[in-house]
């Protein structure tokens, strides 16, 4: 199904800035759509001289006309001549016929999309007229707004720009509460959601004929002067979107100005209460703080642990017994800079080319001390890891480059090269391939895994973890080549 901006780029010779005021309505007209009780299409002019529908809603506040998607469909000429009208005279023209769907007659309106002056594209508003009744007060409220929003439309006037986006977070729409609004800011029309929103914000008395901006004296906490902007909204003389916290509860508000010829004459205001909303979001940032200060502590205490074997291990007279406690140090270290990049973020997941690459350097960086110089590089990317895979994988790969730099380039520089390649699968575990190859000495003649070191052991059971698997191969011409094969977690 094409896409608005699909029908614009292929059908039309439209400029960009008339494309993006076609855009800007769009992303605002489910409003429309919903005080009107209609489906609503926009049509524009195409290059071969017909007309091709741009875009298309449906109401969620009742009953759409339309089951099938608009979207693509060519006007159906000559029965809807009403449209090019409306476009060539710029007015607002209804179907002198009703328009018969499902054996249900449908009132069709054409609103002129007016842009500096010209007309850009046709609206049109189809109402199922089936499912008309006797109107309440709610819906006369509704219909009048929606007739006022597309005269707008006819006259440049909307959408604004600068307003408030729908799509914003917590962004209140038609069906959560409306209050009408005269241009002093009086409600003249308040629905019953937002009546509730009122009453949840501590204020108990009758809305209608009052101001908005009394009420909110009334309700907010005393923190000194209040948010002009907040004003400004509540007042509806700015089309922006603001939220009212009386402490006990949170409102969402966003204003929409009405204007008739250039002159402000009311505005409806749009509501509802976040509170829980935003309980939850405070949770949610209070558990993701406590996750992240947990990381920053296991790191801490890794660090304390390092510092403590290395202190031991200087103790120590015998050599071997040394390079074990040293290798342990290593090894808490490379947890410990997991953690510690964890703790950064706001979620269990790491990018793990971060500490691929430090991993490489500090084995790099230890073999340069002892007067070995050698080389370290990473192709490819391992992409972003959960906590537990990314601390097992961590693990493998500084063995493996440990490995390779103490014994490789023994007496000799060399390079270290690791390669990635990772493969995304349905299954909810990406493979992942590894290979850690040098050009050292390589493998000593009859090596054997299971009688190999304490690294190459670990490094073993670690692979099995991940339901891998790992080999040992010496290199074409020379060195040593690991190929590990893993499964990682997709989320």
């Amino acid at each position: 199904m094409p896409s608005l901006k699909d029908v614009v780029a292929e059908r039309t010779v439209l400029q960009e800035s008339e494309v993006e005021w076609l855009h800007l309505l769009v992303a605002d007209w489910q409003l429309i759509a919903d005080l009107s009780f209609a489906d609503l299409a926009l049509w524009v002019p195409s290059v071969d001289g017909t007309w091709v529908a741009a875009a298309h809603v449906r109401p969620t506040t009742g009953v759409g006309v339309f089951t099938e998607d608009l979207v693509g469909r060519e006007l159906d000429l000559p029965r809807d001549e009403f449209v090019l009208q409306a476009y060539a005279e710029r007015r607002q023209i209804r179907s002198a016929m009703p328009l018969w769907r499902s054996e249900a007659p449908v009132r069709s309106e054409a609103v002129p999309v007016v842009m500096d002056g010209r007309a850009i594209a046709v609206l049109t508003r189809y109402t199922n007229l089936a499912a008309m009744r006797t109107l309440s007060r709610l819906e006369v409220t509704y219909l009048a707004t929606a007739d006022a929003l597309a005269r707008m439309i006819a006259n440049g006037e909307f959408p604004q720009r600068g307003s408030a986006a729908q799509g914003r977070r917590g962004a209140p729409r038609v069906g959560d509460g409306v209050l009408r609004l005269d241009g002093e800011g009086a409600v003249t029309y308040a629905s019953p959601n937002a009546v509730s929103a009122a009453h949840r914000l501590g204020y108990a008395g009758e809305l209608v004929g009052v101001r908005l901006v009394s009420v909110l004296e009334q309700v907010l906490p005393d923190r000194g002067p209040v948010d002009e902007e907040l004003m400004l909204v509540v007042a509806g003389r700015v089309p922006w979107h603001t939220e009212i916290d009386s402490g006990d509860a949170i409102v969402s508000a966003r204003a929409i100005p009405l204007v008739e010829g250039g002159t402000r004459v009311g505005a409806v205001l749009l509501v509802r209460d976040i509170s829980e909303q935003r309980r939850r979001e405070r949770e949610l940032l209070t558990k993701d703080a406590t996750i992240r200060e947990i990381h920053h502590r296991v790191k801490n205490n890794l660090q304390t642990v390092a510092a403590v074997l290395r202190l031991q291990a200087r103790r120590l007279d015998d050599p071997a017994a040394r390079a074990s406690l040293e290798d342990a140090v290593r090894r808490v270290a490379t947890i410990a800079d997991v953690h510690d990049t964890l703790s950064a973020r706001l979620d269990d997941h790491v990018s793990f080319d971060e500490i691929a690459q430090r991993s490489i350097s500090a084995a790099i960086e230890l073999a340069n001390r002892s007067g070995t110089r050698v080389a370290g590089t990473l192709t490819g990317s391992f992409g972003f890891l959960t906590a537990e895979d990314a601390t097992t994988l961590a693990m493998i790969l500084a063995e493996l480059v440990q490995n390779a730099v103490e014994h490789g380039f023994a007496d000799r520089g060399g390079q270290v090269q690791v390669d990635v390649r990772r493969t995304s699968s349905p299954s909810g575990r990406d493979d992942l391939v590894m290979e850690v190859r040098d050009d050292g000495s390589g493998l000593p003649a009859h090596f054997e895994v299971d009688d190999a070191g304490l690294g190459s052991q670990i490094v073993q059971s670690l692979v099995t973890d991940l339901a891998g698997s790992i080999s040992w191969e010496r290199g074409a011409e020379s060195g040593t080549v690991v190929r590990c094969r893993v499964r990682v977690s997709s989320g």
